[in-house]
């Protein structure tokens, strides 16, 4: 997708997601044989549920409809949210993922996975995991540091009495399709 279309059809469907009390995350187009496929991805501070992902997916379509925005021919809008292992790259996402288990790659080269215990405007404090029995630690990370951060899944995570409530957890990447003509 070119940078022109790109930042058209988020000036276009920006102000819309946002209506919806979600944020845009993503868009991209992509060829899939003769179609075409529009991907959008959107999240929001309590997650997306089905319904809310329904909800957008309509308003998208129907604005998309009244616009030349995708141009003419055939076309498939998936709209959807981040999914489970989603990668951190605003100040928003690190909010997102406090109390969730995070690989994170350092500009100094090495690699830290550590849970997110709270987030300010400069950087992180952290839980390091004990190895081999060991109790974990605590660490400050600031945001000039990390090159790159990617939420991990835990299946056999034990809940503690400071856990957040896992309602929060809308990792699901619940996708609904709208096919234009």
């Amino acid at each position: 997708m070119s940078t022109t279309q790109s930042e058209r059809l988020r000036e276009l469907l920006e102000p819309l997601v946002a209506s919806q009390g979600l944020d845009l995350e993503e868009i991209a187009v992509d060829s899939v044989g003769r179609k075409r496929v529009l991907s959008v991805v959107v999240d929001s501070d309590t997650g997306a549920d089905l319904d809310r992902i329904a909800d957008v997916s309509r308003a998208l379509s129907a604005k998309l409809d009244e616009t030349d925005a995708m141009g003419e021919g055939e076309y498939t809008l998936e709209v959807g949210t981040p999914g489970a292992e989603r990668s951190l790259t605003e100040h928003r996402h690190y909010v997102r993922a406090t109390d969730r288990l995070v690989r994170f790659q350092l500009h100094e080269g090495g690699e830290l996975v550590a849970r997110i215990l709270d987030v300010d405007d400069d950087g992180l404090d952290l839980e390091v995991p004990g190895v081999k029995g060991r109790k974990a630690t605590t660490r400050r990370l600031a945001f000039g540091d990390i090159d790159k951060a990617r939420v991990q899944v835990e299946f056999s995570r034990k809940d503690t009495k400071n856990s957040k409530n896992s309602n929060n957890d809308n990792d699901t990447n619940d996708t609904t399709e709208d096919e234009e003509a």
